[in-house]
Formats: structure tokens, C-alpha cells, sequence
């Protein structure tokens, strides 16, 4: 039983004993940092069940535990909060019980548990990933990474969006104007290269529709007839028909843009265990509509086609099969769900991470999903998250106006080396070093800066602001745990001791409360799908940390006993940052 719990019991056995009542709950905070105390007891909820004053309700209570709890050695009353003093020797020996742990704060995966499903990525093969899929990458790798350690066995995949009109444009550009090009020819990433055709595409089909317009087509009418689109679809029947030719060319544009997909996942440090692709699932989800028809979840309409009444959901009727007998984007996702779970048939719920204006598309998917009887359906989540601006405005990816994933990356180094050098702090590094401590701290701040936010909450990014090596960034955490290293080398002797009788500082008792949330913390982060919750726990105990570091001195202790504690207070910090960094995806350099 844990201390909070034990006090709770022991409230209720006060109430019970000195007043006759029974409580339901107690309510437990930490005590603020202007009150002498570490547990605070609110003793107001409890006027409900006991009618009297509550400084006097709270005196009676904390005379009562410190007889009765030993952990307790005192107890203060401000107006009705009730505040504990822990012993000293309740947080030596927990540090003593904890401080060895490997992967202190994780919990093992069960077999008998189900496991999650996280998809995140799933691009479309015409064009390079871009800062907003760097957004979404990072979240639903850290979101899984988390369940992961919370004690749950997790699946990581995507679903690439390998088909349709907009592969089609890329494909046709590169036809018409790509010579012959390679990216073996040109030095260019495959998806880059196939990028810059689908760009090529919209230029060209711009410039057809003003011609049009010119000659006295109205807009509307020109957007259909641009001789380029009518190409593009056209293609699109072929595919669709099976044609060799241009059957293909997609395998070897779409091999092209894997290749390039891999190497920006590799620089990102994301992973996955399975991939599916749209080309082979959009064809999945017909016989489920069949069976859906069968049993009334759908209805046909005069013209043919299929629908789902969800009006007495508080939604609307969806299409689920066009009248021609085509499926649509919420017939796939239907068949695709199934799939995977035919394909992992352990899976017990799965995580969509897909941005907020999909909020809709994924209501209904799982509304639909639980109307055709599939218990998993309950367990379906949208991890929804807000987009990702730049100072300079919305990204555009026709108009090729996105940041690049790729160039971000090596941005973010650059700018990393150039505040790292003005700062002075890698002098005596050699030139390799350097490069890779950049990439480190760039990447770390490139993805701290977008882990730190709330997933549902829209993003400034701002590349300079997130390289700072004071505040609230991933800099400032990497330099405190390459300090910490640093002051780990220095230690030259052992001091693995176990240490259960000092008197601890303020700041050691700040920071052992600190390290004794961080089980709880990975725990709440998994209930809530937020990584923001591990970055910004991550960022009080640094600053817990750096408060003991100014204060109290660690080698110029007063006995050898402190010293000893006050490094391991440190190792323990130090693995503990770097285990909530690598929980998303951060690495964190030995020296800095």
C-alpha cells in the first residue's frame, strides 16, 4: 500500500474512531511550497459527514495520524487544509527501494492483456512528408511508446495512401515533363523528386484553366475540362482497369517515394511493425456492407447506393457504397478495421492518430463499426490533433509551399550549431562530434517543441525559439542531463551504498517527491494519449533538479554519507530524464 493510501485509510478510521462517520473519499494534494509539509488532507469535503469547525476537525485528524502512522512526524492547520510532515526516513527508504529499478516507472506487459493498435503516418505517395507529419508522427510514436511502458503490448503501423487521382498527377507530370529522370540521375530523394511533379502538375493545370477562362470557358467549367485533369483521369480508369503500363510506372514512382519515406523515419527515430496499403484495402469493406444490408444496418436508396442511418445518433446518413458499386473512403476504413483485427487477432482497441478535421469521418467509422456487432469497436480512439503553422502561414502542398520534413531536420541541427557555438559549449570537440551532438539537441528540440503541447491544441512552430537552452525546451533538459554526467564521472568513488540515515535537504525531499510521481505520471499520460504530459513532468524535475544544484553543494558536502546520497539522487534524475525523453523518442547526449 502506498503512503497516500495508507493515509487516506487511516483519515477515514480517524473519522470512524473520533466521530462515528464513515467517509467515502478523502481528497489528498502536495502541500504548497509556503506551508511547512508534504501531504495535505483537505478536510472541508469532510464538513458533509461531520458538522463542526475544520481547523478543529483537522487538529483532531492530524493528532490521530501522527499516533498512528509512523511515516507522519507532525502536522500543521491552515483554515481547512491539514498538512503532513513525512518523516525522513520514508523517503530514504523509498529512494533506497527505487533507485536500482530498471525502468523504474514501467510496467511489464501482460500476455492475458489485449493489445492496441496505434496508426500514425499514413501518407499519400505523391509528395515528401512535411512538417505536419512530422507532427503526427512524433505523437503517435511517443502515444504508443507510453502504452507500451503503462504495461500494455503495442502494435505500431500505418495505412499509405498509394492510389487515386492525386498519385495519378505526380505520375502524369513526371510522363510529360520528368525526361527520364531518376533519383539516382538527379541525386534527389525518391519522394522529393516525385514531389516536385505533383507541383509541376498544378502549375501546369493553373495555367490551362486561365487559358480556358481566356477563351471564354466559365470557371467552373474549366476546372473539369483542363486537358491535364481530363489525362489524370483517364490514367486513374487504366490503374483501376489494370493496365500494365501504367500499373508500372506507379510500382516504380511508388518505390521511388518508400525509399524516401524510410530514410526521413529513419533520421525522425520513429518504427513500425506493419504496414497496410490503400491500393490493397480499398477493395475491403464491400462484403462487410453485403453482411450490413443483410442484418439493416445500412439501407439502399433508389439510385443504388448504400447508406447508414445514424440520425438517432445526433448524426446524419452516411454513403458507405456509391450507387456504381465504388467504395468510398468510410467503406475501406470499415474493411481495413476488420482486416486487422483478423490479421492480429489479439488487438483489443486500436489509436487513430489522424488531425481534427477528421474529427467527423472517425465518429462515424466507429459508430458504424459497433452497429455491425464488433465488441473491439468500443475500444476505437481518434488521437485528434490541432495543425501545425508556421510564422509565415498555412502550409500549401500543391502549391509547394510545406516545410520539408527532411529540410526541417537538417535545419534544425544547423540552428542547434550556430546558438551552440555562440554559447561556446562544445569547444575541444572534434568536427564529427560537433555534427552529431547538433543533430541531438536540434531533433531533441524539434520534437520536445511539439511534444510539449497539448496533441488536441494548434501549433506555432517556431524553429530559433525551440533551440533555446533556458526555459521550457528540449535544449535545456539534454544540457541538465549531460551535467549530471558530467557529475557522475567526477564521482570517484562508489556510491551505490544504500543511505537511509541524513537528514535530508528541502531540495533532496523536492526531488524524491518529484522521482515518486513519475510511475503515476507514465500511467496518466496512457489514460490520456499525451505525451505532453511525460515532456512537461520531464521539465519540473529538471528545474526540481537544478534547484538542489544551486543549493545544496554535492562534493563539499559535510560527511561522506551526503555525498554519497546526493550522486545518487543525481544518477537516478538523470536516468529518469532520459527514460521520459526516450518514452518520445528523444535521445539525450553524454556530454554537451
Amino acid at each position: 500500500m502506498s503512503l497516500q493510501q495508507t493515509i487516506s485509510e487511516k483519515v477515514k478510521e480517524a473519522i470512524q474512531q473520533l466521530y462515528s462517520a464513515d467517509l467515502e473519499s478523502v481528497e489528498l494534494q502536495a502541500t504548497r511550497k509556503e506551508f511547512e509539509g508534504d501531504v495535505t488532507v483537505v478536510v472541508f469535503p469532510m464538513l458533509r459527514v461531520v458538522k463542526g469547525n475544520p481547523v478543529q476537525l483537522g487538529e483532531a485528524i492530524g493528532k490521530y495520524l501522527v499516533e498512528h502512522v509512523k511515516e507522519i512526524d507532525a502536522y500543521n492547520v491552515v483554515k481547512g487544509f491539514l498538512n503532513l510532515v513525512i518523516s525522513d526516513s520514508y523517503y530514504l527508504n523509498f529512494f533506497a527501494e527505487i533507485k536500482n529499478i530498471e525502468n523504474y516507472g514501467f510496467v511489464a506487459p501482460s500476455e492475458k492483456d489485449k493489445a492496441i493498435m496505434v496508426e500514425y503516418s499514413s501518407p499519400n505517395t505523391n509528395k515528401p512528408l512535411h512538417l505536419g507529419h512530422i507532427r503526427n508522427n512524433l505523437l503517435g510514436y511517443a502515444v504508443a511508446e507510453i502504452i507500451k511502458a503503462s504495461g500494455k503490448r503495442v502494435y505500431k503501423t500505418q495505412i499509405i495512401n498509394d492510389r487515386g487521382i492525386h498519385i495519378c498527377k505526380s505520375m502524369l507530370a513526371w510522363q510529360k515533363y520528368g525526361d527520364g529522370k531518376t533519383p539516382e540521375s538527379t541525386g534527389l530523394k525518391g519522394d522529393k523528386l516525385v514531389g516536385n511533379y505533383y507541383v509541376k502538375f498544378d502549375q501546369v493545370y493553373k495555367d490551362q484553366i486561365a487559358e480556358l477562362i481566356a477563351a471564354g470557358k466559365t470557371e467552373e467549367d474549366a476546372k473539369k475540362e483542363a486537358p491535364i485533369l481530363v489525362e489524370a483521369q483517364e490514367m486513374l480508369r487504366k490503374w483501376e482497369a489494370g493496365d500494365e503500363e501504367v500499373v508500372k510506372l506507379w510500382k516504380t514512382m511508388n518505390g521511388w517515394v518508400y525509399d524516401g519515406f524510410d530514410q526521413t523515419y529513419k533520421a525522425l527515430g520513429v518504427d513500425f511493425d506493419s504496414y497496410y496499403y490503400e491500393s490493397n484495402t480499398y477493395l475491403l469493406g464491400k462484403d462487410n456492407i453485403e453482411e450490413g444490408l443483410a442484418t439493416g444496418v445500412f439501407f439502399k436508396k433508389e439510385d443504388g447506393s448504400v447508406w447508414c442511418d445514424l440520425t438517432d445518433e445526433g448524426l446524419d446518413e452516411k454513403i458507405v457504397l456509391r450507387s456504381d458499386g465504388t467504395a468510398v473512403y468510410m467503406t475501406q476504413d470499415i474493411g481495413t478495421a476488420i482486416q486487422r483485427v483478423k490479421d492480429n487477432p489479439d488487438i483489443g482497441g486500436m489509436i487513430y492518430t489522424v488531425g481534427n478535421e477528421q474529427d467527423y469521418h472517425f465518429k462515424v467509422l466507429f459508430l458504424i463499426l459497433k452497429k455491425l456487432g464488433y465488441d473491439w469497436a468500443q475500444y476505437l480512439h481518434h488521437l485528434s490533433y490541432g495543425m501545425v503553422d508556421l510564422p509565415s502561414g498555412k502550409m500549401k502542398s500543391r502549391e509547394g509551399t510545406v516545410v520539408d520534413a527532411d529540410d526541417l531536420i537538417v535545419q534544425m541541427a544547423s540552428t542547434a550549431g550556430e546558438i551552440s557555438k555562440d554559447l561556446g559549449k562544445l569547444d575541444g570537440y572534434t568536427e564529427d562530434e560537433k555534427a552529431e551532438i547538433y543533430r541531438t539537441i536540434g531533433l531533441g528540440a524539434l520534437k520536445y517543441f511539439i511534444l510539449k503541447v497539448d496533441p488536441k491544441k494548434r501549433i506555432l512552430f517556431n524553429p530559433e525559439e525551440s533551440v533555446d537552452f533556458q526555459g521550457n525546451t528540449g535544449p535545456f533538459i539534454q544540457y541538465t542531463y549531460a551535467r549530471i554526467q558530467a557529475i557522475l564521472r567526477k564521482a570517484d568513488f562508489d556510491y551505490d551504498t544504500p543511505i537511509v540515515d541524513i537528514v535530508l535537504h528541502e531540495k533532496e525531499k523536492e526531488l524524491i517527491k518529484q522521482l515518486e510521481l513519475y510511475p503515476e505520471i507514465i500511467q496518466n499520460a496512457a489514460n490520456e494519449l499525451s505525451p505532453a504530459i511525460i515532456s512537461n513532468y520531464t521539465y519540473d524535475l529538471v528545474k526540481s533538479y537544478n534547484s538542489f544544484f544551486q543549493n545544496v553543494s554535492i562534493f563539499g558536502a559535510d560527511t561522506d554519507q551526503e555525498k554519497i546520497f546526493r550522486v545518487q539522487i543525481s544518477s537516478l534524475v538523470g536516468k529518469t530524464i532520459k527514460s521520459g525523453f526516450k518514452l518520445l523518442g528523444i535521445n539525450v547526449p553524454e556530454r554537451m
